[in-house]
């Protein structure tokens, strides 16, 4: 009977094995053409929620400040319609989906000018009360 050897114990496997090189050569290298990592999941669904929470603040808005905001920033027109929309539901499962639908829309456009006229609009007491 043979009995085989492991590479492990094997002194002329063991160089061949410690030249090759390892698998994220290219990634460790700091080229500039390697890939950007994507975001973990956990990281891409707290983007989307804030997005959400950003898009349903402008549900609070009234809908001739809304136009305003709207005409000022450049924002789409579907996406407009869409917090129109949620304006006019009242409650259960198609307010929810609407939100994830402005959640959805925001993705396309700038969040920061957003952010602070709706900070601003906060701040001057003209929120609508409920919701």
């Amino acid at each position: 009977m043979s009995k085989r050897r492991s590479s492990a114990g094997d002194p002329v496997a063991a160089p061949a094995a410690a030249a090759a090189p390892p698998e994220h050569a290219d990634s460790q290298a700091g080229d500039d053409d390697a890939p950007e990592e994507r975001p973990s999941r956990s990281a891409r669904k707290r983007q989307a929620e804030a997005l959400q929470k950003l898009g349903v603040g402008l549900t609070r808005m009234r809908p001739a400040k809304l136009h305003q905001l709207q005409q000022h920033l450049q924002l789409p027109e579907i996406l407009f319609e869409a917090i129109l929309e949620a304006q006019r539901l009242r409650g259960g499962g198609a307010l929810a989906r609407q939100r994830q639908y402005i959640g959805r829309l925001m993705r396309n456009v700038d969040a920061a000018p957003i952010e602070r006229a709706l900070a601003a609009f906060e701040s001057s007491g003209d929120v609508k009360l409920g919701r």
